[in-house]
């Protein structure tokens, strides 16, 4: 049987323990960071497993890069340690009495490979843990060993990274610390990450390509923005419901202390921002920072105001209403009470304008 080279990586996996089935139908991309996403429970972790081989699922199918690890069909199982891949998990896991540098070597003689090559040397500067090579894991704290865990990984030269949660062992601040680290593999690496969180902040920092699970099954699964703002699924409906907006410097004006942004369709100013123009940045907004008017305000400290279109809107908790809009070519979450989208008459197609109060920047 052949099998062509895909820009997609196909997961298709039946797995039956009793208590809880996994039942996916997936097509990913075989780029860019894509998060698994989900409670405690729903399938996350078991769905890495069967993509890294740790689980035999009774019925399933895994393709990447054009060639097949699993075929139920045909009897084909690749075991996992003929799988070109890296798995990072929730502990570091280094080996204790060997220093950084043992810790990397260790998986280089797997391959066969030397540390004297330029891809090795991108690996640490990239992930920046030169300076941290002759210090044994005991000296190291939490988010420097868990980059060394992911340099682990990514000198095996692997096909695809795996990451189970790598950073809920992390305290708030460890977790910032190497949140940009993460970013950086996504712009930098040229191969794909599947991410498992159940936190929303690493879902918008991290995402490209978002992968909802519940009771093992796929709610949704699709690009970041459109995904998030979805009103079907939970997320919309949150308190911490977002939207994320890839965005490009255009401007400084620096005598206000404020830089402008283009994305698809407008552009917004945001505080200054200390990045050449032409960077791109990603921008987090949160629903309950979004306002909706009928026309534009005549006097306003709100300095981003918006054309919009209302796409959809339905009654959420405790009087509230969530709508959501099409402003430019993206997608935006507002929520706003009840009783405001009465008096203001909101509608499927009418036309708008919103106010955004507040938004942050991820990378």
């Amino acid at each position: 049987m052949k099998y062509q080279l895909s820009k997609w990586i196909t997961a298709r996996f039946k797995l039956n323990y009793g208590d809880f089935e996994l039942s996916v139908n997936l097509r990913l991309p075989n780029s860019g960071i894509t998060v698994l996403f989900g409670h405690s429970g729903s399938g996350k972790t078991t769905l890495l497993r069967c993509i890294a081989g740790l689980e035999q699922a009774q019925h399933g199918y895994l393709e990447i890069n054009g060639s097949v690890w699993q075929d139920s069909d045909v009897g084909i199982f690749l075991p996992t340690h003929k799988r070109p891949l890296g798995y990072v998990f929730q502990e570091s896991n280094l080996f204790s009495h060997l220093t950084v540098s043992e810790n990397l070597n260790y998986g280089l003689k797997r391959i066969k490979a030397s540390s004297d090559t330029p891809k090795f040397n991108h690996i640490l500067d990239l992930l920046g843990i030169r300076h941290l090579l002759d210090r044994m894991p005991e000296r190291l704290s939490g988010g420097e060993k868990q980059r060394v865990a992911i340099a682990r990984a990514l000198v095996l030269n692997p096909c695809c990274l795996l990451m189970d949660e790598p950073l809920a062992s992390l305290d708030p601040k460890r977790k910032q610390e190497i949140l940009p680290f993460l970013s950086r593999l996504n712009q930098e690496l040229n191969i794909p990450v599947l991410y498992v969180t159940h936190s929303h902040q690493e879902v918008a920092q991290l995402a490209d390509y978002l992968v909802v699970l519940e009771a093992g099954k796929v709610q949704a699964s699709g690009l970041l923005a459109e995904t998030l703002s979805r009103l079907d699924l939970p997320l919309s409906q949150d308190r911490e419901a977002t939207t994320v907006w890839n965005v490009t410097i255009v401007e400084h004006e620096t005598e206000f202390h404020l830089t402008r942004v283009a994305f698809e369709g407008g552009s917004l100013s945001l505080p200054a921002i200390e990045a050449k123009i032409g960077t791109p940045l990603r921008v987090q907004i949160y629903a309950r920072d979004v306002s909706i008017v009928l026309e534009v305000p005549r006097a306003t400290s709100i300095l981003n105001v918006l054309p919009a279109t209302i796409m959809d809107i339905v009654d959420g908790e405790s009087g509230q209403s969530i709508v959501r809009l099409k402003v430019g070519n993206q997608p935006l979450l507002a929520h706003i009470t009840r009783k405001s989208a009465v008096i203001l008459n909101l509608k499927i197609g009418k036309e708008v304008f919103v106010q955004i109060k507040g938004m942050s920047i991820l990378n």
